[in-house]
């Protein structure tokens, strides 16, 4: 028998084929920052429907929910940076397209992480207390300190996960993957919180080459917390991936104006970029690129 690890490399048609309708999904990244665009991408094209989705969200929060994938909606933002607040989210949000939504402080999303990555039911914390926050989700409960000080702290529920989709710049076929960017993002909370990660990477290299780029420190995910690994070139436009490309401003902008425009803009957009594969959606940017660079 081998000991050698198992060679856990995906297409991105396995992973969204392994996804069931009415899953709790956990989306990594931050607002416009490194998230799994191209798995996300797959989803918005697919028949999966009465999803819940966790996530610091962006477009990926913004594309599910214009196709009508989200039943439940578990977030502390979602915005676009530079467009502060994602306006396929903010279409839904208005027109009360999602069933059902839980905005939290992104302290607590934090701490429902933290207590579902380490199998807790909840974790106490401040945040929330005197806020609207408690009085916006009623589900939400309040504990006593058994200590002397008999403080009154916010009891906040772990996120507990079906999948969590991630993407990170470098990952070896094990699962084992590392950032190179400024920050990890929580990605390691979603892997941890989930009965199953799949890892979207820019590049699949041997396991010596993932400290090549980065030091050691820069690991964040091991083997034993990824399920499936898929390269995924570009695979987090048209969000950051920092320092494999920066966020496709000029993208982003057209993206907005389809989203905030008429049915018959967004369909355009739909049309041209996301009505195909992945490939068909990458020549598309491309196409879109040098037209903008004339």
């Amino acid at each position: 028998m081998s000991n050698k690890p198992r060679d856990k490399r995906m297409s991105i048609d396995e992973v969204v084929g392994s996804l069931e309708s009415g899953m709790t999904i956990g989306i990594g990244g931050w607002g416009p920052r490194r998230k799994p665009m191209a798995l996300v991408r797959a989803i918005y094209g697919s028949d999966l429907t009465d999803l819940t989705i966790v996530s610091w969200g962006g477009a990926d929060v913004g594309l599910l929910t214009r196709a009508g994938k989200v039943r439940k909606l578990v977030y502390a933002f979602v915005s676009l940076d530079s467009v502060p607040l994602e306006p396929n989210f903010q279409r839904a949000r208005q027109n009360k397209l999602i069933p059902e939504v839980v905005e939290l402080d992104e302290g607590m999303f934090q701490t429902g992480l933290r207590a579902a990555a380490q199998r807790l039911p909840f974790l106490p914390m401040r945040a929330g207390l005197g806020s609207d926050v408690l009085v916006n989700n009623p589900h939400l409960r309040t504990v006593t300190s058994p200590y002397d000080d008999a403080e009154e702290l916010v009891a906040v529920p772990a996120l507990e996960l079906d999948v969590a989709l991630v993407h990170l710049n470098r990952a070896d076929e094990h699962g084992n993957a590392s950032y190179l960017g400024p920050d990890p993002y929580f990605d390691d909370l979603f892997a941890m919180a989930a009965k199953k990660t799949y890892l979207s990477v820019e590049k699949v290299v041997d396991t010596a080459g993932l400290t090549v780029d980065s030091p050691v420190q820069r690991l964040l995910l091991s083997r034993m917390m990824v399920d499936g690994v898929v390269e995924t070139p570009n695979g987090a436009h048209f969000t950051t991936c920092t320092p494999d490309y920066e966020r496709d401003e000029r993208f982003q902008k057209a993206y907005a104006a389809a989203a905030s425009g008429s049915d018959e803009d967004w369909q355009a957009f739909h049309d041209r970029f996301l009505s195909g594969d992945e490939a068909s959606y990458q020549a598309a940017v491309q196409a879109f690129g040098e037209e903008t660079d004339k």
